[in-house]
């Protein structure tokens, strides 16, 4: 039984982790309908900037200050994903608006190119981060059952995350326009809504969340170019889950994803689990297709 809580707050931690990539990807995927191929490549941006953090620090700074890397590593992962996301909204996700086929695969070549430029910067090996000394030690509940708090600040760090994203859309003039762009575009935009900032803007944040999430990995295992691959295809099945555009939606396929999956692993093997959440997902969505909690639109043409 001891066994068994380890490994589902295991699962509780990986969802973390998706819920914070997929908070980005339920909003920009709901508000522009464009399938982001290389969402997964701002989780790897993000865990590379966490690694020059702490090389910089190593490097020249005392060794009193190391475990201070982290807060700016948190910081500049999400900026630096914000930024690279806005820069690729403005030059090539804005013509692919109402594409979704050409979406995908102009997403793919660009997750194909970042992950190339990785390899060439950084190598083609896996390379790790270091994490805090005050994360490196364990919460001990009873017996063999402890809880490590690097997964307990992911934790943390994810619902601050919810609770960020929460108060800029429902509790700001920015919020009330993404989710005027999110039901009717065009009603948004004859009511004076610059619809193109609100891209730009969302879908910078969204990448900045993902970039938070890579800096998260980079605490609990090595990265390399290929990071974003392994998490993407369960970001979009947490979005679809969940229902594209739904805060609450992005929580429960979070935990409905990292959590089932993490139970059929520790009943099955990994491989076997893996098929299993795949066959719950697909049996969800024969009943519920736009997910469960899916945001409704109020376009004229629907």
């Amino acid at each position: 039984m001891e066994l068994f809580l380890m490994q589902l707050f295991n699962g509780i931690s990986v969802s973390s982790i998706l819920l914070m990539a997929a908070l980005g990807l339920a909003v920009t995927f709901g508000l522009m309908g464009v399938i982001n191929m290389a969402h997964g490549e701002f989780l790897m941006v993000g865990a590379y900037t966490a690694y020059i953090v702490q090389k910089l620090f190593i490097a020249y700074l005392p060794a009193g200050v190391f475990d201070a890397y982290c807060i700016v590593a948190i910081l500049l992962s999400f900026l630096v994903a914000a930024v690279l996301g806005f820069i690729l909204e403005r030059l090539v996700i804005r013509r692919l608006y109402g594409r979704a086929a050409d979406s995908l695969l102009v997403t793919w070549g660009i997750s194909l190119i970042l992950q190339q430029a990785a390899r060439s910067i950084f190598g083609s090996p896996n390379v790790g981060v270091k994490a805090p000394s005050f994360l490196e030690k364990s919460l001990r509940i009873h017996g063999m059952l402890s809880l490590p708090y690097k997964r307990i600040f992911i934790l943390i760090l994810a619902v601050f995350c919810l609770f960020g994203v929460y108060w800029l859309m429902y509790r700001t003039r920015q919020g009330r326009n993404i989710r005027a762009v999110m039901q009717n575009r065009d009603m948004a935009a004859a009511l004076g809504v610059n619809t193109g900032r609100i891209d730009s803007a969302t879908f910078a944040i969204g990448s900045g969340l993902a970039g938070l999430a890579g800096c998260a990995l980079t605490w609990i295992g090595a990265i390399g170019p290929t990071l974003g691959t392994n998490y993407i295809v369960d970001t979009f099945m947490t979005v679809v889950v969940g229902g594209a555009g739904s805060l609450l939606g992005s929580v429960f396929g979070a935990g409905f994803i990292g959590i089932g999956g993490t139970a059929f692993e520790f009943f099955t093997t990994a491989s076997i689990g893996k098929v299993l959440i795949f066959l719950c997902v697909i049996l969800l969505l024969q009943f519920r297709p736009k997910g469960i909690f899916a945001v409704k639109n109020r376009a004229l043409e629907d």
